[in-house]
């Protein structure tokens, strides 16, 4: 709030003596010399300064009856000496701030109400551009990356403790990197076999279907969906001729002679006893039970 102060010797009076007066201190005569008058008392000069003046608050020394005088708040100042604590610019003919006991011109006082940058810690006044963070703020040009000193200013970044990293230096010191297209991966992603993929990256090596929250099968290092598992990859059932899947029903394999069953499609060729876990005899690229066999 903009203050006011008075100023001139309003609380007594000067002038030079026609009448015959004594000095009320040191008793010599008054007239035809200058005098003042300062509840109800007359003093020469000499006097009042030694008895009377106030003390000037900056430069300590008695304000004289023929000087200016600044009163504010129980204080007095020269009027030279009323000037603004920061910049030191005259303040007995201006409006000025007061702040914790300190005068301030009114551009000074916007400085120290301003917010200090977190860079330069110089002010943010109005019609500064700035950057804000969770309560800290930074001219727009003092915004850098902590890696790289770039000034970052209103594009993106990623928070690291009490550092700020742009896109490129995040993904290059902390981002997790696809194991397909090397490229970072910023949000989502996936891990499979403790290893990071875009969630576009892992996809079936035939139809490029999207394997995310999908079953798959893993052969040899490349991924498929089950329907191209199965046209494309799995054995046949030498019983049903079906695809072996490995899913579901018939999870189980019999392997024998090069050839694959569905556990439940192995079983004699004559009594169709199932076979899978127990003896049988292959003969001409059939299966049967023991007791089958012997009747051939």
């Amino acid at each position: 709030m903009a203050s006011h102060r008075h100023s001139g010797p309003s609380r007594y009076k000067v002038g030079t003596m026609a009448e015959k007066f004594d000095c009320h201190y040191c008793r010599d005569p008054l007239q035809g010399k200058k005098y003042v008058e300062k509840d109800g008392h007359h003093c020469c000069l000499k006097c009042f300064d030694k008895f009377c003046a106030n003390t000037c608050v900056e430069c300590r020394k008695p304000i004289g009856a023929d000087s200016k005088e600044v009163h504010y708040k129980n204080r007095y100042w020269h009027d030279t000496c009323f000037r603004c604590a920061k910049c030191l610019h005259p303040l007995a003919n201006e409006t000025f701030m007061s702040k914790d006991n300190k005068i301030l011109c009114n551009k000074c006082t916007t400085k120290e109400d301003s917010p200090k940058c977190k860079g330069c810690f110089k002010p943010i006044v109005a019609g500064d551009q700035n950057v804000e963070y969770k309560g800290i703020v930074w001219h727009k040009d003092c915004f850098t990356c902590s890696n790289c000193k770039q000034v970052i200013g209103s594009g993106s970044f990623f928070p690291k403790g009490e550092d700020f990293y742009c896109m490129t230096c995040h993904e290059s010191k902390f981002a997790k990197h696809c194991v397909k297209c090397n490229k970072a991966i910023t949000s989502g992603g996936i891990t499979y076999q403790d290893q990071p993929w875009h969630a576009e990256c892992f996809v079936c090596v035939t139809c490029s279907k999207k394997l995310a929250g999908q079953r798959f099968t893993a052969v040899e290092d490349q991924y498929y969906c089950v329907d191209c598992y199965k046209n494309f990859v799995a054995k046949k059932c030498a019983g049903c001729k079906n695809p072996i899947t490995g899913f579901g029903k018939g999870s189980s394999v019999v392997a024998y002679e090069g050839q694959s069953w569905h556990d439940y499609c192995f079983h004699c060729k004559k009594c169709s006893m199932n076979l899978a876990n127990k003896r049988f005899v292959f003969h001409q690229e059939q299966v049967y039970c023991p007791d089958c066999a012997k009747k051939l």
